[in-house]
């Protein structure tokens, strides 16, 4: 198998052409530095998507896999597993949560949420309870109906008759929920921080009227922290700072630490709905993405780790600053901890990914967050040297689409 010449040109042959990958093909990868086949580095503040946030190839990471795959890969739901126990028990110790629910990604996870909202309701207020409100721009996964709760309708448009009683508002616009809450209401989903939709924090006191809103209509409050979580906004989870407490809490991407794991966190009391053969998920809680995501838990959630998170963010805005001051092209930096958001100004408005290509060519790997957001979401313990290289990079990128 390994004497199999792989080119970028065998992607277009084999590949569903979903996707349009970089022509860049990495192979291995160290910290926040990845090199590709031709042995070129690159330094990674994209994090696999908010996903990498030890870096490549952590030790603990490492030695968790190894370790794991040498006792038990699998097994069916008829048997539970010491991995999946450990991790969900430092979850709930570290959390509002009394009980979790482990699958593969933050789109399961969201969909086990929004299920067990929907069921909750209608277990404890009847049949007519059922609208769900999301927020437009808001991003919850691509199974049908969590791209449908997601308020960004290019992705859910065009595949046939959509999941109904959803409705979306505007972010932090409090009289827009209102108008549209009441007691059918099951569940407000929102994210604590909107990442796809373009780094948007929410207004404080929005979200404690939303949660107070909620308590009104016995409706649940759902948090999607599949990108905040997990040390992303320098708290364990982002809730964590805003004095709001979710009913539901979903988490996946920096979970595993670059291995495939979601859960969705709740109370014994609402989790009461989800009874033996409601909802289920084949690898969900596997032995080996609990080992990963265990080892990933334990190194984030500490002091150290999550005040580093806030250090490194102001070598970031520092540095962005700077680069800014000399090239005008952001009206501002958003966003908390290590998912910001560089927003464009007037002059370069619908250039994100013209900024996102020059890095490329710099050799650095940034995001964006729509046309006019550049993202950077690195890996939490990135040093202070891969930052100041990446930045040094990344002002080189500025200056090649400013001077065109």
């Amino acid at each position: 198998m390994s004497d199999m010449t792989v080119t970028r040109d065998l992607f277009d042959q084999v590949m569903v052409p979903n996707y349009a990958p970089s022509k860049v093909i990495p192979v291995r990868g160290q910290g926040a530095r990845i090199w590709d086949q031709a042995d070129n580095e690159y330094i990674d503040f994209a994090g696999g998507i908010a996903v990498n946030c030890l870096g490549h190839c952590h030790p603990a990471l490492v030695s968790a896999l190894k370790e794991q795959s040498e006792k038990l890969w699998h097994l069916s739901n008829v048997w539970t597993n010491e991995p999946a126990l450990r991790l969900a028990k430092k979850m709930v110790d570290a959390t509002f949560a009394e009980q979790v629910f482990f699958c593969n990604s933050g789109g399961e996870a969201n969909e086990a949420a929004f299920k067990l909202a929907r069921r909750y309701a209608i277990d404890h207020f009847g049949p007519e309870k059922t609208q769900i409100i999301a927020f437009k721009q808001g991003f919850h996964g691509r199974t049908f109906f969590t791209v449908t709760v997601g308020g960004q309708e290019a992705y859910s448009d065009g595949f046939g008759p959509k999941p109904g009683d959803i409705e979306h508002v505007p972010y932090n616009d409090l009289a827009a929920l209102k108008a549209v809450m009441s007691d059918r209401t099951c569940a407000v989903v929102m994210e604590p921080l909107q990442g796809e939709g373009g780094i948007i924090s929410p207004d404080a006191d929005f979200v404690k009227a939303v949660r107070e809103l909620c308590d009104q209509h016995n409706a649940l409050l759902v948090f999607d922290e599949v990108q905040t979580g997990v040390g992303r906004t320098g708290a364990l989870f982002a809730y964590m700072e805003m004095g709001v407490t979710p009913d539901i809490l979903t988490s996946a991407k920096a979970l595993g630490g670059g291995f495939p794991i979601g859960a969705m966190l709740t109370t014994a009391e609402i989790a009461a709905s989800l009874k033996v053969g409601t909802h289920g998920s084949t690898y969900g809680g596997n032995p080996l993405a609990c080992a990963v995501a265990e080892a990933a838990f334990d190194t984030v959630n500490t002091p150290e780790v999550l005040a580093g998170v806030t250090e490194r963010e102001t070598w970031y805005r520092e540095g962005l600053a700077a680069i800014n001051a000399k090239y005008d092209c952001f009206s501002e930096v958003r966003g908390k901890g290590l998912l910001l958001g560089c927003v464009l100004n007037e002059q370069f408005k619908g250039r994100a990914r013209d900024f996102l290509m020059a890095a490329m060519d710099e050799q650095l790997m940034v995001l964006v967050a729509g046309a006019n957001v550049v993202r950077f979401a690195p890996s939490l313990v990135i040093t202070k040297e891969e930052v100041a290289e990446g930045l040094a990079r990344f002002e080189r990128a500025v200056a090649r689409v400013v001077n065109g």
